[in-house]
């Protein structure tokens, strides 16, 4: 299995089992680094709590992207490139859909779709 890499930092919320989840499958194709918004000097990437707690965020050496653009620069990076297209390209109906999840991460259907990230990843591992 080959690896893609990302010059960038992934700051995500290390309290999400979904989020959790979603960059463990992430680190299945793709070497990126991350980091809890719980336990990340949030300054050092002119980034707030409030922001964090909101939303995930792709800190690259020339750019900041937050919460749908961030998954969708994480997708094409690990070779999902059609899904992050697709991501891209549905504008304000994937930015919705993104804060929907991120708005309602204990929700059934939330911890429902991790455990199923989670089985798929047991079978990987």
């Amino acid at each position: 299995m080959t690896h893609e890499s990302i010059s960038a930092i992934v700051i995500y919320d290390g309290q999400c089992d979904f989020c959790i989840a979603w960059l463990r499958w992430l680190k299945l194709k793709l070497e990126v680094a991350s980091i809890s918004f719980h336990d990340a000097e949030l300054e050092r990437y002119g980034l707030s709590f409030e922001a964090c707690s909101q939303s995930v965020f792709v800190v690259t050496p020339t750019s900041k992207y937050a919460g749908a653009a961030a998954i969708a620069i994480l997708l094409k990076a690990r070779g999902n490139r059609l899904t992050g297209l697709l991501l891209r390209s549905l504008g304000p109906i994937g930015r919705r859909g993104y804060r929907w999840i991120a708005s309602n991460r204990n929700s059934f259907v939330i911890r429902y779709w991790t455990k199923l990230l989670d089985r798929g990843l047991a079978h990987e591992g």
